[in-house]
């Protein structure tokens, strides 16, 4: 990417690149594109092709929409580079942040949608993307009459999340939670139907309904991990019952937060002495 990017748009000056990052790796939760993302907007900053966007005494500012296009498209590359073929959604997400639509290869931000509280669990159960894909195909030729039908459903739920969370900024009434809670239950079920859930999954949306809490998987499926909806009523003393049951089945669980914004930059002062301190290290 280094040299590419130097040959466009002029040479990349000698830097020194620390990549620090709380991701784990190969569990399906884009940590290969974060870094793609993150490496793109920093070369592209470096030789100039892109603006810096920190005004003075401003902690973190963002690109202007062209920017970012420019900044998503070379972390495709990269992506592809890593994956071979990918989709392009890890990285549009880690650019513009939020939420997007996914259908037939077309990528479409979503303009508004709320910050939502999760759990996010990894049961450190290893699968091929590649092997579940296939699975999914084998079904779909085997029993064509009954698994269209379950993936029109799956794109009604999509369809039905995506206007349940453009509704809620407007309105941030408690009362659309329950309606997403039970999509995450329906979406849940027609996956298993398809053959990409797993009994580690199966045991962590258990667990997570004796606390009152509603799960599904998320990435591929077959094992990697899950997400369980914090709704703003839900106290902390339940996310750290759900937490403490979550981590006695042997999984890895962390509360935090979807629809943040992508890619940022970041003024040194305004780095938390955590991040300061492993860049220091590297």
């Amino acid at each position: 990417m280094c040299l590419a990017i130097s040959a466009q748009y002029g040479d990349v000056p000698s830097v020194d690149i620390a990549v620090w990052s709380e991701l784990p790796t190969g569990a399906g939760l884009g940590s290969s594109a974060a870094y793609a993302v993150c490496l793109a907007a920093a070369l592209l900053h470096a030789c100039g092709a892109i603006s810096c966007p920190l005004g003075d005494g401003e902690d973190t500012a963002r690109w202007t929409e062209e920017e970012m296009a420019l900044i998503n498209s070379w972390a495709f590359q990269g992506e592809r580079v890593i994956h071979g073929n990918p989709s392009g959604v890890d990285n549009a997400v880690g650019t513009w942040g939020g939420a997007l639509r996914y259908q037939s290869g077309k990528i479409t931000p979503l303009k508004r949608v709320p910050m939502l509280r999760i759990l996010l669990t990894n049961t450190k159960v290893p699968r091929s993307t590649k092997v579940l894909v296939a699975g999914v195909k084998e079904k779909l030729l085997k029993f064509p009459a009954i698994m269209n039908p379950v993936l029109d459903s799956i794109d009604a739920i999509s369809q039905e999340c995506q206007s349940v969370l453009e509704a809620m900024p407007a309105n941030p009434s408690p009362e659309y939670y329950p309606v997403l809670e039970e999509l995450f239950d329906i979406n849940q079920h027609h996956l298993n139907v398809m053959g990409v859930g797993h009994p580690c999954l199966d045991r962590l949306c258990r667990v997570a309904a004796s606390h009152g809490l509603h799960s599904k998987l998320t990435g591929a499926g077959g094992g990697g991990c899950g997400i369980t909806l914090l709704p703003p009523g839900t106290t902390p003393l339940t996310v750290e019952a759900a937490k403490r049951d979550l981590c006695a089945c042997g999984f890895e669980c962390w509360e935090t937060d979807i629809g943040a914004p992508g890619v940022t930059l970041h003024s040194s002062s305004s780095l938390k002495a955590q991040v300061l301190h492993a860049l220091s290290q590297s």
